[in-house]
């Protein structure tokens, strides 16, 4: 199979993991408006809808950041750069992007950010890290 039927595969994979999401994150937010209306009885009462909503509210910011990646992944697949490696520019193989088929970066790039202490999903723009020369600030990233 060619990687360009693997990447059709992907799309596909993505775009059901997506349209989940966004359902989920739909009953999330609705969950987390009820809770926020409710009365509590007691303070205990009051001590688990805290927990209720907390616990909700992170699995609701996990599931945004999740179909972000993936939206970011379905444009890429539009505009051709899906699958190619937002720090090294190359093809990112298939066996990364079947197991993670969000994946914008290579293991060798994702192990390299996360050793230098970076969280590559909460990156933008490589270009602040990868193309830093020294009339732009520092952003606080140890490149040695």
């Amino acid at each position: 199979m060619t990687r360009k039927s693997k990447i059709k595969e992907m799309q596909s994979i993505l775009v059901q993991r997506r349209d989940a999401l966004r359902k989920a994150i739909a009953g999330d937010d609705s969950m987390l408006r009820n809770f926020s209306q409710q009365n509590s009885g007691d303070v205990v009462d009051f001590a688990c809808d805290s927990n209720n909503l907390e616990v909700g509210s992170k699995l609701a910011e996990a599931g945004s950041r999740e179909l972000k990646r993936i939206e970011l992944a379905l444009q890429g697949i539009q505009d051709g750069t899906y699958g190619v490696c937002k720090a090294c520019q190359k093809n990112i193989p298939l066996a990364r992007l079947q197991a993670l088929p969000y994946a914008a970066l290579c293991i060798r790039c994702k192990v390299a950010a996360e050793e230098q202490g970076l969280d590559p999903s909460n990156i933008v723009d490589w270009s602040q890290i990868l193309d830093n020369d020294a009339s732009s600030p520092d952003i606080g990233v140890n490149f040695t």
